[in-house]
């Protein structure tokens, strides 16, 4: 059982969108509308992204208002930590993706 939910979720890390949002969730947690901006795709893309990673477990939500905020959901020392610390810090993935980022008004 423990491999293939392991197999589970290292599949969906496996996706270039989901490794990225997983790496951004790593300093803060970040509004949905964020997520949209930040990685130049529709809300319902990044929606699906982040609905994948909840089923696993890997991200979690909280509403606040009519926002809905995601945040990392990962145990310390679980498999998973090893490839969060391989990723490149916020600020350097803002840098790759967008260069100057301004966050949205629902802050």
């Amino acid at each position: 059982m423990y491999n293939m939910e392991m197999a589970e979720k290292l599949k969906l890390l496996g996706d270039k969108t989901r490794l990225t949002i997983l790496g951004l969730l790593k300093d803060k947690e970040w509004c949905v509308c964020d997520l949209v901006e930040i990685l130049n795709m529709s809300q319902p893309g990044v929606s699906q992204h982040l609905r994948k990673l909840k089923a696993q477990g890997l991200v979690k939500e909280t509403k606040r208002a009519q926002w809905v905020y995601y945040s990392l959901n990962i145990e310390e020392g679980s498999f998973i930590q090893p490839v969060l610390s391989a990723l490149p810090d916020t600020q350097t993935l803002l840098s790759l993706l967008k260069g100057e980022y301004t966050e949205c008004a629902c802050d």
